[in-house]
């Protein structure tokens, strides 16, 4: 089963040349457990989550998290098997990661019809590839964002995790937009909310913060699960290495999207 790459050449670059352009080698590494990255088109925010990509040491085994925009499929949809299409190449899926995560999991299922379509992590891909040729990834998108799915599909992430390590190291990538359609001052507020959250490695804080203040974060589940695997897996700290919005590329700053780069180590 191989999954194309739907948004190449349109939402991101279809040739290495390109795609390098957004990654600097000459970073710091750091060992990370996860990140968050967004996910709209590069033009927007590819320099973001570049710079994230950029910071971390590349790992083996890259279990994705984020959205489901088109709300088919499982509440937790993950893809099973095979391998996934990119410019630079097939990524393999870990059947055996992916097994165990829904083996693990109350919500999580195989579901691959979920992920046609889908953007959120298929944009992440490219990074992935291009920074370890021989990774294996675990897309898994959401669309139930309750705090007892977002807590169970995260410690059945780190279980997964855990029990993978002889094969290598791991890094959970959570894709999220912050902020939607809001002016750049109302949405540097309103992000700036839930960045202080995932710095204080608090998901059920996130997922309060994004209801009660009603901040179109499209990926506060991912980022939730990926936050609660991270505590289970020893996370101790995190980092925001860049923040932006749209406006910063159209000029426009009476209606944005927000995104946020952060590591979690």
């Amino acid at each position: 089963m191989i999954r194309h790459a739907f948004f190449a050449g349109t939402w991101y670059p279809s040739v290495k040349k390109e795609i390098e352009q957004y990654i600097s080698p000459a970073s710091k590494k750091v060992k990370a457990i996860a990140v968050v990255c967004p996910h709209a088109g590069w033009i927007y925010s590819g320099k973001t989550a570049g710079k994230v990509f950029s910071r971390v040491q590349p790992a083996g085994l890259n279990i994705l998290i984020g959205p489901n925009h088109r709300g088919g499929g499982a509440s937790v949809s993950v893809y099973p098997e095979g391998a996934w299409q990119t410019p630079l190449g097939e990524l393999e899926i870990d059947k055996a990661a992916a097994s165990e995560i829904v083996s693990r999991s109350k919500f999580a299922k195989p579901d691959a019809s979920a992920h046609d379509q889908e953007h959120s992590l298929e944009v992440q891909t490219p990074f992935i590839k291009f920074t370890n040729p021989d990774a294996r990834i675990v897309p898994i998108c959401m669309n139930d964002y309750s705090p007892s799915t977002c807590r169970d599909l995260g410690l059945a992430v780190a279980g997964a995790i855990s029990s993978q390590k002889n094969r290598g190291s791991s890094l959970i990538v959570a894709s999220s937009d912050m902020s939607h359609y809001v002016s750049a001052s109302a949405a540097k507020i309103a992000d700036g909310m839930a960045i202080e959250k995932i710095l204080k490695l608090d998901p059920a804080g996130l997922l309060k913060v994004v209801e009660e203040n009603n901040i179109t974060m499209c990926g506060s589940g991912p980022v939730a699960s990926a936050l609660w695997a991270a505590k289970e897996l020893g996370a101790t700290g995190a980092e925001l290495v860049a923040y932006s919005t749209s406006g910063d590329v159209t000029g426009d700053d009476s209606e944005v999207v927000g995104y946020a780069g952060l590591i979690i180590y």
